[in-house]
This record gives C-alpha cells, structure tokens and sequence, in this order.
C-alpha cells in the first residue's frame, strides 16, 4: 500500500542520501538531470554546486526548482522525497563555505551509507567550469511531499 511520508521520515531521507533528480524549466521544456546534494537540516535547504552551462543559466531565470530523492529497495519497498523550493546562486566567502559544508557532508553520508572513505570533493563530483571555480546554489526548500511503499 502507498502512504503519505512524516516530515521526519522524509526529512531522514534526504539527510541520508545525496544523489536526487533535479527538475526544472527551461523556455517552457521541463529538464530533469541528476545531481550530487547535501541536505543542511540546520538551514533546512539542500546545498548543491554545478558548472556553467544550460542547467545554470536555466536557474537563474526561472528559480523555481524541485529536488526528488528515492530510497528504492524493491519494487515494492520503496520511499520518495520531492522537494520544492527557490534556487539562490551564492559567491565568494558565502559560496566557499556553502561548497565546504556541501564536501563534508556528502563524505559523511557515503562513509555512513557505503563505508568508503573519500578525502577529496572530485572523488565524488566533478562539476567545475573551465576556470575550475565551482557554482554554488541552494534550494532554500519551500515545500516537501513524500510517499512510501511498503509490503
């Protein structure tokens, strides 16, 4: 049977993984790409950080975003997180100390999920524009929906 997810639960969900479906529009055509996220319970936003390019300049027009994140472990046993909120572009210091959360945090949840140690940001993301200087956004989370099947 499918139910509703608890904020709890949901909010569980996105603190342990960081991989989700980042979804937004672009002149009028819905876009959906994978993206490597880290959920900042403190700020209640998911930090995320890209290169320059089409998802970029999409999100700078149209800021409104939504981030999905499963947990699927069979076909019948399965959780859904779809969050929706604002996309907000951060620079210098701010950016740096977003991007530094971003790292440290997604190490802690593949240690935690995978048990693999990983000391640098390109071991699990490699994002970066031609000069080699990340874009750091949040989604500063608006709205979160979830469901969940279990049998």
């Amino acid at each position: 049977m499918i139910q509703n997810i608890e904020e709890k639960e949901m909010r569980f969900i996105l603190e342990n993984n960081y991989v989700g479906q980042l979804g937004y529009v672009y002149r009028n055509r819905p876009y959906v790409v994978p993206i490597t996220y880290y959920f900042d319970k403190e700020k209640n936003a998911i930090i995320c950080y890209s290169g320059d390019g089409h998802k970029m300049n999409a999100l700078r027009i149209n800021k409104e975003v939504c981030l999905q994140v499963s947990a699927i472990n069979t076909v019948n046993n399965w959780k859904s997180v779809l969050v929706h909120g604002k996309f907000v572009q951060h620079f210098g210091s701010n950016a740096k100390a977003y991007l530094h959360k971003f790292s440290l945090g997604v190490k802690d949840v593949i240690l935690e999920k995978e048990q693999t140690e990983l000391d640098f940001i390109y071991e699990f993301s490699s994002k970066v524009n031609e000069e080699g200087s990340a874009i750091v956004f949040l989604i500063e989370i608006e709205e979160m929906t979830g469901k969940k099947r279990d049998s």
